[in-house]
């Protein structure tokens, strides 16, 4: 899926830096941004709420409402499945060995994303607000055009 020209030409796309979009306020997924803040040893991706400026900015300029993981990559944007094995790749090993799940029809590894999507809230629970970035993560985190 390409994104729209109006975001494509941001100054903070232009760059060409990955960016993971992702819910703020879902605990599973705060897990998942930490482990993977942890693992990016290059310090590549780069991170946004869905909840945050940015990340209501690109939502409402999408044909479709998502709430599920967004990730920006040379000006594409790649959702479930997808994102969750481009993300994979940039992590190294042993954790690159998951793009064998491409091998898996796309319907299907969606549908198990869509899955666990649906249930985060109730297995994982919710937070009030977005997670604050550390001060040492700050320059990781996009939260304005």
């Amino acid at each position: 899926m390409r994104l729209p020209e109006t975001i494509a030409n941001t100054s903070n796309l232009n760059e060409g830096k990955p960016i993971l979009l992702f819910d703020g306020v879902c605990n599973l997924c705060n897990s998942t941004v930490d482990f993977i803040i942890r693992r990016d040893r290059k310090k590549t991706l780069f991170f946004a709420s869905l909840q945050s400026p940015f990340g209501q900015e690109i939502k409402k300029q999408l044909p479709k409402d998502i709430d599920s993981i967004v990730f920006i990559e040379n000006g594409k944007l790649f959702i479930k499945s997808e994102a969750a094995l481009k993300i994979a790749a940039y992590l190294g090993f042993p954790y690159n060995l998951l793009l064998v799940g491409k091998i898996l029809p796309r319907k299907w590894r969606d549908a198990s994303y869509d899955y666990v999507a649906r249930n985060r809230y109730k297995w994982f629970n919710r937070k009030d607000s977005c997670r604050i970035p550390a001060p040492e993560e700050r320059n990781r985190f996009i939260e304005n055009f």
